[in-house]
């Protein structure tokens, strides 16, 4: 019995190992099933080559061992008992082994997002350990036939599959665990009675608008705003549970949504009495599927405010204009003169922005800013906007303007040896943002390169956007180092249907290469741009 077990346990406990990979992707898309599957399909030869290696091993051990156990010389033992378990720990430990050496090899590869072993990765580990072990003894114990035996060997090949029904068997877990969390959260938000509650949604701008609202909100109150791109209800949920103080005056909270209903959900958090929407657009098309679905998950942010709350709407002449004149609430709309903020006497350079901001009631403020693009002067008004329902006074907001800095990865400029100005914008682009990126990349002096991948999360529609892309980009840069040659095929077609220069096109396999490629040919005045960073599980090598 004893090398029965072992035989059945020598795929399960090697799998325990390669399952770090999966469960990588699987933290990478936000524990959502539907793209953990999507990136399977993707990194295909990454998932499959492992397990298929593995597969040979088991398989390879196990008949090995049968052969040995069963024939009649005996090498280590004239006791066929102990010569069967010999047999079968020497197979057990040579599987395991190479899970262990996959596992090194998956582990030593370089990540951008490396794989963090979080409390919700440890109970997923739990109830996985619980269902691989648990299937391997069940295939590995039952009386054998062929369909058994060709199940026990292609048992590895269906890891991607058991780490998928281990996040079921633990979502009622996580469903538990979050909802406490969840309500004390929102206790704690609410027990707070003098607090100021704000909420930031759009397809794009709401984290440029978070830090630029707090940097201004700072010079009268003390704020807490979620950092860098915690916008889930989850990443919220922690941010209030673990940050919040009585003394804050302020909390500003971005909302992210992938789905329609979780700007609701994480309303039912924050409960704000101030609501900005920033923009309306195609991102994350790859699971709305329409702007239609994208505009009412939005909305749902105003939807949420009190009748007495305040909505500020980033005025774009379309979907947020539309969703502006609807509301019925008290309201703001900013951006063009006539609105009730707008800017006057613009002047935009490759070291920031100075205009005049001006409110419907005449007020005027001259202001500075070091933050990159015309566009973020549209992100200051809508902050200006809120700045002002809460009293601030001129001299404040302009002191707040002042202090503004470039938000990480969002057209931040670094320094770089030799004379080459290097912008990071590779935040995760969409269509409108990266268009504004160029246009920053355009007004610069001296040779433009962009590195970029394209964009992603744009469903049926992202080859005609990355193609739009590529043709704007023409305009704009001088050397394009594309990164991916699959994923960035129609920004050629876009680069070339505008007569762009085949020599000035490289595109390269990783961010590395391209990295590399640019030390070769970097020269003083030059000026590079990182438009994008794809993660990797959107990688195609």
């Amino acid at each position: 019995m004893i090398e029965k077990i072992l035989l059945a346990l020598q795929a399960p406990v090697a799998m325990l190992f390669v399952s770090r990979l999966l469960m990588h992707y699987f933290q990478l898309e936000s524990y959502q099933f539907q793209g953990y599957f999507r990136t399977l399909w993707r990194q295909k030869k990454k998932v499959i080559l492992p397990l298929l290696l593995l597969t040979v091993v088991h398989m390879a051990a196990y008949l090995a061992s049968t052969y040995f156990i069963y024939q009649t010389t005996n090498i280590l033992t004239e006791d066929p008992e102990t010569k069967r378990i010999i047999y079968a720990a020497v197979s057990f430990l040579a599987v395991v082994a190479a899970g262990v050496l996959l596992r090194r090899q998956g582990k030593n590869a370089p990540a951008k997002k490396p794989f963090v072993v979080t409390a919700r990765v440890k109970r997923l580990y739990g109830v996985h350990l619980i269902a691989v072990i648990g299937l391997g003894l069940l295939i590995g114990l039952l009386p054998m036939n062929l369909p058994l035996l060709i199940l026990y060997f292609i048992y590895p090949l269906l890891l991607p599959l058991v780490v998928a029904l281990s996040a079921v068997l633990a979502l009622p877990i996580e469903k538990t665990i979050f909802r406490l969390y969840f309500r004390s959260a929102q206790k704690k938000l609410l027990e707070n009675k003098g607090l100021i509650r704000i909420g930031i949604t759009g397809s794009y701008g709401k984290t440029s608008t978070k830090f630029v609202l707090n940097t201004i909100l700072s010079q009268k109150y003390n704020v807490l705003c979620t950092p860098a791109s915690f916008n889930t209800p989850m990443g919220v949920t922690r941010i209030v549970r673990e940050r919040l103080q009585p003394s804050h005056q302020v909390f500003i909270g971005e909302m992210g949504a992938r789905h329609v209903g979780e700007i609701k959900e994480l309303s039912s958090l924050v409960h704000p009495q101030i609501g900005i929407l920033t923009a309306v657009g195609p991102q994350h098309l790859d699971t709305f599927r329409t702007i239609e679905r994208i505009e009412k998950t939005k909305y749902e942010l105003i939807e949420a405010l009190p009748e007495d709350g305040f909505a500020v709407f980033a005025d774009d002449g379309d979907i947020v204009t539309r969703l502006y004149e609807k509301t019925e609430k008290p309201k703001c709309l900013v951006g063009r003169a006539g609105t009730e903020v707008w800017a006057e006497d613009v002047q935009v350079s490759a070291t920031g922005s100075s205009f005049m901001l001006c409110f419907k009631d005449g007020e005027k403020i001259p202001c500075e800013t070091r933050m990159l693009g015309e566009h973020n002067i549209l992100n200051i008004l809508t902050a200006a906007a809120v700045a002002r329902h809460l009293k601030l006074t001129a001299a404040q907001i302009a002191r707040g303007i002042a202090a503004l800095q470039p938000v990480e990865h969002r057209l931040q400029l670094l320094k770089s040896a030799g004379g080459v100005t290097v912008i990071d914008d590779a935040f995760n682009t969409n269509p409108r943002s990266a268009k504004k990126a160029l246009d920053v990349l355009k007004a610069f002096p001296g040779r433009r390169i962009i590195v970029t991948p394209g964009m992603v999360e744009l469903g049926a529609e992202e080859e005609k956007y990355n193609e739009e892309f590529g043709a704007y980009m023409a305009d704009c840069v001088d050397i394009a180092v594309l990164v991916g040659k699959k994923h960035t095929a129609p920004i050629v077609k876009g680069l070339q249907e505008k007569g762009f220069k085949a020599e000035n096109i490289h595109v390269v396999s990783s961010l590395d290469e391209a990295i590399r490629l640019n030390q070769t040919m970097l020269k003083a005045g030059d000026v590079v741009m990182y438009e994008n960073d794809l993660p990797d599980h959107y990688s195609e090598g």
